[in-house]
């Protein structure tokens, strides 16, 4: 019973709540039913209406981007054609500054209007056009005004920068009109800066430049006898030119920077001292400064030209000139400066002033150029103009520093000669003075000089800056080098066709040789300080050039050998001179062979060094004798007559060849040299004892050969002198004894 109620009062206690909780579904279901309804509404209308609003939103903002784009366009237009009035205006007053700004406004509009992306008009097209127009028509009046600037009166001439046509040119620059009058024209200051503000002011400069250099500044640095002077007149000031006398080839440039100075200073004064401001879009620069604009587009080329025509011509060419040089440095200096003063230059020291100061290295530079000119010419001169050279003969030279005074060196006025004598060895002993002397003979005249100029050089070096020591030096082997690279090729026709030239210059190059032994030495002490280990010397180039003096000896000898044999060559081999005409021909041969020999002898007497001539002619006969002897005993049968006949040519040989020989002028003291010519002539005996054998019978000819110890056997071989038996003698038995004999 009492379970039962429990279950009951439970159950009671659970309906209701299950109830409510029922009643509460179904109110849920009815929320979710009204909520479907609601957002399907929304759905349907607000959204709706939302995007139409944001649409109308979007449109007004593009119409309202559109309309401020045209305003601004329209605004700019405006702008352009406001500027284009105003410049019209200014422009008839002559207002160019204003009126040049107002054509700048009108661009930058311009170049607004043509920025805009996705707005092209048409009309921009034909603004531009109107634009560049008016830039041109307000460029022409500037140039204009300026003409009356600064007018030229230029001579109607061709050749524009002679020196005729630049006494007649004049510069006219008009100076500043006074107060009362500035209505008549504008002042220069406003047609400049109206360039300036156009950015035409530097081509107007720089052709203003271009002609100043041309008609003044150039002719002023060219022309030593041009000056410079001023007109002044109520409303302009002229530049003139006269022409005077020069006292120089060259005007110092002391002259010439004082004559440009004036130049500018008249520029400066009436034409280019004004101040001028910077087109606003340029603010990082205040003011451009005329002068500097001007400065800028000539310095470059009225410099070199300074430093071409007038610095070079004045650097000296002897190291004593080199003190007076400071002058013109410091008149460079002040050049300089009173260009900066006036601003025609800006900044630190210019090439001018590095050239001028540069001076010691400038004058190494032109004295081994001015002694290479001078030996180049010397080598390219005639060959032929020759002086007599002695053992005694020594070179004009300045006298030499004493060899303790160092670096201290003073230019010694007097000169001395050096002369060959006694040369003292290291230990002592003596070396006689003809050691090193060369024999009599004729060198070029230009050799001569070609060496004074060497020896004047180094001396000059000695009294030099290390650094101008060293290089003139190197110049002076320079020479050497040259005279051995350009004389053999530039002379070398004559060399081959002209015998006396091969021997000048055989004995040109040998006293060369001869001087640089001891070219360096004279020199030693003060060279050995600057160039290492004693290379002041000149020895290694001595075998180099006794070598070129032989080699072109040498190859003349050998066209004359040549010519010998070639004339001989028509004798017709000496044989069958039984034959009148065989040997009129050989006795023709001989004929010229002599007269060659004495031609050459003749050529060169006096230029040759004497042994050097015995030789050379003892060569050329032995050639002569050699060749006649080999044709005769070659040959295989020799008549009587044959034998007469050839006994007497080679007679004309003994007695006539001799007298080829004259190396002397003087003829009493040639007889010697003609006496010697057997210790010339190597083949002498052979030819005689061959003269012995056509005259002698066979019993003779066993005699001098006396059993191979006879003078026969010194100069002919056993098979020689039998060959010559059989030709000359008929088959006997008295010639077969004689030629069991020879053996």
């Amino acid at each position: 019973g009492e379970v039962c109620g429990m279950v009951t009062r439970k159950y009671g206690e659970f309906l209701p709540s299950a109830q409510s909780a029922e009643e509460l579904a179904a109110r849920v279901q009815g929320l979710a039913g009204d909520i479907g309804l609601l957002q399907a509404g929304i759905e349907e209308e607000v959204q709706r209406d939302l995007n139409v609003a944001i649409a109308e939103f979007t449109e007004l903002k593009q119409q309202l981007e559109r309309d401020t784009l045209v305003l601004s366009v329209l605004k700019k237009l405006q702008e352009f054609d406001t500027a284009l009035k105003e410049y019209n205006t200014a422009l008839l007053e002559k207002k160019y500054v204003a009126a040049a700004q107002q054509l700048e406004q009108a661009r930058s509009s311009l170049k607004m209007l043509e920025s805009r992306k996705g707005f092209e008009l048409k009309i921009l097209k034909a603004l531009g056009t109107e634009l560049t127009v008016q830039t041109q028509n307000m460029l022409y009046h500037l140039g204009e005004e300026w003409q009356k600037l600064a007018v030229w009166k230029l001579p109607p001439s061709k050749e524009s920068s002679s020196l005729k046509s630049v006494t007649g040119s004049e510069l006219h620059l008009r100076t500043v009109p006074s107060k009362e009058e500035e209505i008549a024209g504008p002042p220069v200051a406003s047609v400049l800066q109206a360039f300036a503000v156009l950015g035409e002011l530097h081509n107007k400069l720089k052709i203003f430049g271009q002609l100043l250099l041309k008609y003044i500044l150039k002719p002023l640095i060219l022309y030593p006898s041009l000056r410079p002077f001023t007109e002044e007149q109520s409303d302009a000031v002229i530049l003139r030119f006269k022409s005077e006398e020069p006292n120089l080839d060259h005007s110092s440039p002391i002259e010439v920077f004082d004559k440009i100075k004036l130049i500018f200073e008249v520029l400066h004064k009436y034409l280019l001292n004004v101040p001028l401001e910077q087109p606003p879009e340029d603010e990082k620069e205040c003011g451009v400064i005329l002068a500097e604009l001007l400065g800028d587009v000539i310095w470059e080329e009225l410099s070199d030209c300074l430093i071409q025509n007038c610095l070079v011509n004045s650097i000296p060419t002897n190291s004593s000139k080199l003190e007076q040089y400071i002058e013109v440095i410091k008149s460079t200096e002040e050049f300089e400066k009173a260009l900066k003063n006036m601003q025609f230059l800006k900044g630190d020291t210019t090439d001018l002033l590095k050239y001028a100061r540069n001076v010691n290295s400038h004058f190494a530079n032109k004295k081994c150029q001015d002694v290479i000119v001078a030996a180049r010419n010397l080598m390219t001169s005639e060959i032929h103009n020759t002086v007599k050279v002695t053992p005694d003969s020594c070179v004009a030279l300045p006298r030499l520093p004493d060899p303790g005074a160092g670096d201290h060196l003073k230019m010694q006025k007097n000169h001395q000669l050096l002369h060959n004598d006694m040369v003292n060895l290291e230990n002592g002993s003596k070396l006689s003075q003809y050691t090193f002397s060369l024999p009599t003979c004729r060198i070029s005249s230009s050799v001569e000089k070609l060496m004074e100029l060497a020896y004047q050089t180094l001396f000059e070096a000695t009294a030099s800056t290390d650094q101008c020591c060293i290089q003139l030096f190197y110049s002076v082997r320079n020479i050497f080098q040259l005279f051995y690279d350009v004389v053999p090729t530039y002379h070398r026709e004559n060399l081959q066709k002209l015998p006396q030239l091969a021997a000048i210059h055989h004995n040109n190059c040998m006293y060369i040789a001869h001087h640089l032994l001891t070219l360096g030495h004279q020199f030693r002490y003060r060279l050995t300080n600057i160039l290492c280990d004693g290379a002041a010397t000149f020895v290694d180039l001595v075998p180099g050039f006794r070598r070129l003096g032989m080699e072109c000896f040498l190859a003349q000898m050998r066209v004359q050998k040549g010519e010998i044999l070639e004339r001989l060559s028509s004798a017709r081999n000496f044989s069958n001179m039984d034959d009148e005409e065989n040997y009129c021909a050989a006795k023709k041969a001989i004929r010229q062979v002599l007269h060659q020999l004495k031609r050459l002898g003749k050529v060169w007497q006096d230029v040759l060094p004497v042994s050097v001539y015995c030789k050379a002619m003892g060569t050329l006969l032995n050639t002569a004798l050699t060749e006649v002897a080999a044709r005769i005993a070659a040959l295989e049968d020799i008549s009587a007559e044959d034998a007469d006949r050839l006994y007497s040519l080679c007679r004309t040989m003994v007695e006539e060849g001799p007298q080829v020989f004259t190396p002397l002028p003087e003829d009493d003291k040639n007889k010697k040299y003609q006496e010697e010519v057997p210790v010339y002539v190597q083949k002498w005996m052979t030819f005689k004892e061959l003269m012995i054998i056509l005259q002698a019978n066979l019993q003779e000819i066993v005699d001098q050969w006396a059993d191979g110890k006879g003078p026969l056997a010194a100069e002919f071989s056993a098979a020689e002198v039998k060959s010559l038996i059989r030709a000359l003698f008929q088959n006997t038995e008295r010639r077969a004894a004689a030629l069991a004999k020879i053996k």
